[in-house]
């Protein structure tokens, strides 16, 4: 699973019900560990490691069972991936969801304001109006 940020900062909030959401389902835990881990230099690591001592030491023609192998590790990889981009695509569409209701709330409270100020200005410029009448 990804490291949490060690700032305090707000965090929006379509992030927080998502990490919510993903943190209280073990195979998407599972799924987030595995992705993070597949995405890291150590993955990479293990898999040189493996594979030369595979190659060098336990099979002298390794490559049948070894192409075997990498096509059966980047079936279940690409799996993964496409775990990853769904997440990523809920995530954006959480996120533009909320921002969007946020934007209409804040759209409104202005229209709002601005009547409010209008009437406000209209009233003044009437009672300024009255008294230069007098």
């Amino acid at each position: 699973m990804p490291a949490k940020p060690t700032n305090t900062r707000p965090r929006h909030p379509a992030v927080l019900a998502i990490e919510a959401q993903r943190a209280a389902n073990l195979q998407l835990r599972i799924a987030d560990w595995i992705t993070a881990f597949a995405g890291s230099m150590r993955f990479v690591y293990v898999h040189v490691v493996l594979f030369a001592v595979w190659m060098l030491f336990i099979e002298k023609n390794p490559w049948p069972t070894l192409t075997l192998v990498v096509s059966l590790e980047a079936i279940f990889l690409s799996t993964f991936v496409m775990i990853g981009q769904n997440r990523q695509a809920s995530f954006q569409q959480a996120k533009a969801d909320h921002d969007f209701n946020e934007s209409e709330v804040e759209l409104k409270t202005n229209t709002q304001l601005t009547r409010e100020i209008h009437a406000l200005t209209s009233e003044l410029h009437r009672r300024l109006v009255q008294e230069d009448k007098a």
